[in-house]
């Protein structure tokens, strides 16, 4: 079925449906892995977005059982070049077309992906419409201006548990330090790595107290990652705040935002963000690169952070933002990426250990 992406500065792109039919309006941006569509489409920091791969060929190893970075699909479209029908992959248990129409989600495919993200890169992330219903386009480009942005916009609340549960509780006795983890959008790799590590992990939603998370007696507080813009969630910042101190704290993507927006810093909105498996980021304390996975729109802004307060650990080497702090004080980090990966490289996964030297420290081990 013929459809349709328009885009809020007038932008119009023609191409063919798959997954469900209807409409649907998100903020457009692009990603440039190359494998990890599964994991991409079921991670909720994209929420309230529509994904463009820049890689041409995708739906080539099917959708398994294992790949799943949540319950659902959390992207609001997806756009591709072209789509595979056929997958081959023996963990495959069904299609990418057939994923989205169970989903009820919408898929286009066709469109110039290489044209739409060199457009993207000049104009900047913008709001989209994708329809297979009406073709207008002067009406399909109103609805991508009439779209809410991101800007201000809480979608943490669309993605966060509505109530707290233990992440592999079967295997607690087992585990031998207890993590908080403040769930803002949370990867399910996240949860399996700090559970490998040693971790029994109680996932609490993103408005939890101070004082109920400190009833958990925790070892570690976990910062996740998640959507749309961090200043539209100062709840979180100021639960973290009275947490300094108190219990070592490690955040992640939107989990670095928030340290961040607790020690006094200011966030702001990236031209067109940073979402792939291949970003190198630089590690100032011991001057080594790690390429990265990444999917973020917003960085905390170096200038706002107080430096007699804050370590500046790592920098992009592609704009040269902000990707990592840690307190001077206190025992707690954050980095923008995600050293998880799922998918990408495990160059940073030895982040997961310093936040499990923390808490040994803490616990004067």
């Amino acid at each position: 079925m013929k459809a349709i992406l328009a885009l809020e500065d007038g932008k119009v792109f023609y191409g063919s449906s798959f997954g469900a039919e209807g409409e649907i309006d998100g903020e457009v941006v692009f990603n440039t892995s190359m494998t990890g569509y599964q994991e991409v489409l079921t991670d909720p920091s994209y929420k309230g977005q529509i994904v463009a791969m820049t890689y041409p060929l995708i739906g080539n190893y099917g959708i398994n059982n294992e790949d799943f970075e949540s319950k659902e699909i959390q992207v609001e479209g997806f756009i591709i070049k072209e789509l595979c029908r056929y997958p081959s992959n023996y963990k495959s248990r069904k299609s990418l077309d057939d994923y989205f129409k169970n989903a009820g989600k919408i898929g286009i495919e066709g469109i110039d992906t290489r044209a739409l993200t060199k457009h993207i890169r000049v104009a900047g992330a913008m709001n989209g419409f994708i329809s297979t219903s009406d073709l207008d386009e002067k009406r399909c480009i109103q609805k991508a201006k009439d779209a809410q942005g991101l800007i201000g916009r809480d979608l943490v609340k669309k993605v966060t548990c509505n109530a707290p549960y233990e992440w592999d509780p079967e295997n607690k006795a087992k585990k031998e330090y207890q993590v908080v983890a403040l769930d803002m959008g949370i990867k399910y790799n996240i949860l399996r790595i700090l559970s490998s590590l040693g971790c029994h992990v109680t996932v609490v939603p993103a408005k939890t107290m101070a004082n109920k998370i400190l009833s958990y007696k925790p070892d570690g507080l976990f910062l996740s990652n998640g959507p749309g813009d961090p200043a539209g969630i100062p709840y979180t910042a100021e639960t973290v705040k009275k947490l300094l101190g108190k219990v070592p704290v490690f955040g992640i993507c939107m989990g670095h935002h928030v340290l961040g927006m607790a020690l006094g810093g200011k966030t702001y909105k990236l031209k067109f963000g940073h979402r792939g498996a291949n970003h190198p980021v630089r590690d100032l304390q011991n001057n080594t690169i790690a390429i990265t996975t990444q999917n973020h729109g917003f960085c905390v802004d170096i200038n706002t952070l107080k430096k007699d307060e804050v370590i500046l650990t790592h920098i992009n080497l592609n704009d040269q933002t902000l990707e990592g702090l840690e307190h001077k004080k206190y025992p707690a980090f954050s980095v923008q990426y995600h050293p998880e990966a799922s998918p990408g490289p495990h160059d940073a996964r030895y982040l997961f250990h310093k936040f499990i030297a923390m808490m040994k420290k803490k616990r004067g081990q």
